[in-house]
């Protein structure tokens, strides 16, 4: 608790550099994602944050799933773990698969995993132009999955010249060396953008060797991504794009936590393409998308290292394929503005499993299955002076389910164009996923969709003497809630609906500008409960029981950002990241607690010339070892250093 103590501290005190710029941008700053068109964040109550390009250039060393752990609220449970490690992204408590990510506006997902999150892996932070987060219910625009927010990750734009380039070489620890190149340009009818990005690197154990027997070997790490854009206008209104990314990454793997396992890999490789027409009219807008997202990954353990007594060799292969298809317009008035449209959406996925040891092969049935889902939604937003209010609905027609309904409603006002105050309340909503429906030994074709209920009050001040400020207080409560059940006296397992999950909590947020000189800083605090109808093995308990349910989610969290301009060539910061004790489940048995810690990070940046800068990022100053997940690694100490350029 002291060390928390001096961190809060720290931050309430601290007058030190820091190696980003404020998250806190202005308020005048225009978004896409609060509401599918460009809208200034002061004309919408939603809590969004923005992570801009300048910002993304400041933190060349990190990977995508470090940015988005700074930002109050959000977790990326395993950011710091060996490359390759699973991530995914939780707002405010919620479990995986509860907060939808989006790239270029358009949802993306991996229907063969379990709970139907897309892996933060597949995003180079090169690639990115910027990223918004959206927090709170946002099923009414986006459906599914939008359950505590949205993370919009924006690609690299094309420029402003005719012809655009720019690129990276960077190194650092674990003998890990990353490439990337850009090229873009634009003309008076057509734009083009494309990036490449590869990362190589020995990595180290995933595992803990908690015996110190020093045989764990290292988990490398290699990855190619490629994205690409191109835009063109067909007349003064209508304007058309072709967009598609391939990624592909292959990491080796440990065993379990603490258990080395020397012959286990897995690929994985993303394709997605996409197209999009523009039709501007005077009053607004008609959007028309559809992307294709093809995710797969095929596990190979050739144990001649054996982690268990019963497997001597297994290969798996999973595939998960989505079409998204997307109609929408935007009306603007004097006081008025509305959208409507709807999406359709199809999940499929094939999986199988074989396997080999001492007492034979094992081969379960290939699992081959689909779903489908159409949504029509509307929004209005009502302005008058100081005054905002959006409602809005949504109808989601499903396959295997039938039909449910998702609604928003955010009032927001100023006092005196200085202080907003606002008060949201949405639903939101999760579909059970194809292997939570159809799993040969686990799935159930009667589950019902996870629903929520959310609210959100809070106020934020603008930039008042260069002090911007926010604070949020948040509650989710939802029914429904899917768990994973198995009877050890039956030995059989299945999904089922439990009676509700409750998180609450809050956040603060504050940034400071004087002159060269920028410190942000914010604290999240979550807590939450399962409240249960049945117990672990799926027999109902005949009364409700609670119990705490925020596995690997700190209920403090803290993080300092502060940086100054040395001089016109140096940019120098440090940035601290403190998370308080969290509970870890294990099965059969009570959860562990992982312990508190705090990191600090340091980052030098110098202007080598026009367009070129050299920099240095020094990670986990203090050496401190911690885990996100029980038994698995985090890095210690590290650095990455390197040159970008542009021109």
């Amino acid at each position: 608790m002291k060390k928390h103590s001096f961190v809060l501290a720290a931050v309430i005190i601290s007058s030190t550099v820091q190696a980003q710029d404020s998250t806190g941008t202005s308020l005048d700053e225009v978004v896409l994602t609060a509401n599918k068109y460009p809208k200034k964040q002061s004309e919408t109550g939603k809590v969004i944050t923005i992570i801009t390009r300048q910002q993304l250039e400041r933190s060349a060393g990190k990977t995508l799933g470090e940015l988005l752990n700074t930002i109050a609220g959000t977790s990326i449970i395993g950011a710091n773990n060996n490359a390759g490690t699973n991530l995914t992204a939780s707002i405010r408590g919620a479990s995986a698969g509860n907060v939808l990510i989006l790239l270029d506006g358009i949802p993306v997902n991996d229907p063969s995993v379990i709970t139907n999150y897309f892996d933060l892996n597949f995003i180079s932070t090169d690639q990115v132009e910027r990223i918004e987060i959206l927090k709170g219910g946002q099923s009414t625009l986006y459906g599914s999955d939008a359950v505590a927010g949205v993370i919009n990750i924006i690609s690299r734009k094309a420029g402003d010249k005719k012809i655009n380039i720019n690129g990276s070489f960077t190194g650092g620890s674990y003998n890990t060396l990353k490439q990337s190149i850009g090229l873009g340009g634009r003309g008076s009818t057509a734009d083009y953008a494309v990036n490449y990005t590869h990362i190589n690197s020995d990595g180290f154990s995933t595992a803990y060797d908690k015996d110190n027997t020093g045989i764990f070997d290292n988990d490398g790490y290699n990855q190619h991504a490629v994205n690409g854009r191109l835009g063109f206008r067909a007349g003064r209104k209508i304007k058309a794009s072709l967009f598609g990314t391939y990624n592909n990454y292959n990491t080796d793997l440990d065993a379990a936590g603490f258990t080395d396992e020397r012959d286990y890999s897995v690929k994985n490789n993303n394709r997605q393409i996409g197209a999009g027409i523009v039709y501007t009219f005077n009053k607004g807008t008609v959007h028309i998308n559809y992307n294709y997202n093809r995710a797969e990954r095929s596990y190979l353990d050739d144990s001649s290292h054996k982690s268990s007594p019963y497997l001597t060799y297994a290969k798996s292969n999973y595939v998960g394929r989505t079409h998204y298809a997307e109609l929408y317009g935007s009306l603007k008035f004097d006081r008025w503005e509305l959208l409507a449209g709807g999406d359709y959406r199809f999940n499929n996925t094939d999986q199988w499993y074989w396997s080999t040891g001492p007492f034979g092969p094992y081969a379960p049935p290939v699992l081959k299955v689909q779903m489908n889902q159409l949504s029509p939604y509307a929004s209005v937003i009502y302005k008058n002076h100081n005054f905002n209010l959006e409602l809005g609905g949504r109808l989601n027609i499903h396959s295997e389910y039938g039909s449910n309904i998702s609604f928003t409603f955010n009032p927001s006002y100023w006092v005196k164009n200085k202080i907003k105050i606002f008060g949201n309340l949405y639903s939101a909503f999760k579909t059970p996923t194809l292997y939570q429906l159809f799993d040969q030994s686990a799935g159930n074709a009667s589950l019902a969709p996870e629903k929520g209920i959310i609210g959100e009050a809070g106020v934020e001040l603008s930039a008042v003497k260069n002090i911007r400020a926010r604070a949020v207080g948040f509650y989710r409560n939802t029914k429904e809630a899917i768990i994973y059940t198995f009877n050890p006296s039956t030995f059989e397992s299945k999904y089922l609906n439990v009676s509700k999950q409750t998180n609450y909590g809050a956040e603060l947020e504050a940034g400071y500008t004087a002159g060269k000189l920028n410190i942000t800083a914010n604290y999240t605090y979550t807590n939450g409960k399962t409240t249960a109808a049945y117990d672990g093995t799926g027999t109902p308990l005949g009364k409700d029981t609670s119990y705490f349910n925020l596995y690997r989610i700190p209920k403090h969290a803290i993080n300092l950002n502060a940086g100054v301009q040395v001089t016109k060539l140096i940019f120098a910061g440090i940035q601290i990241h403190s998370v308080s004790s969290r509970e870890e489940f294990v099965y059969g048995s009570t959860p562990e607690t992982l312990k508190g810690y705090a990191t600090i990070d340091l980052f030098g940046e110098y202007r080598l010339g026009k367009g070129a800068k050299f920099f240095l990022d020094l990670k986990n100053i203090t050496n401190k070892q911690y885990f996100d997940f029980l038994g698995y690694n985090a890095r210690r100490f590290n650095f990455t250093t390197g040159v970008s350029f542009q021109l």
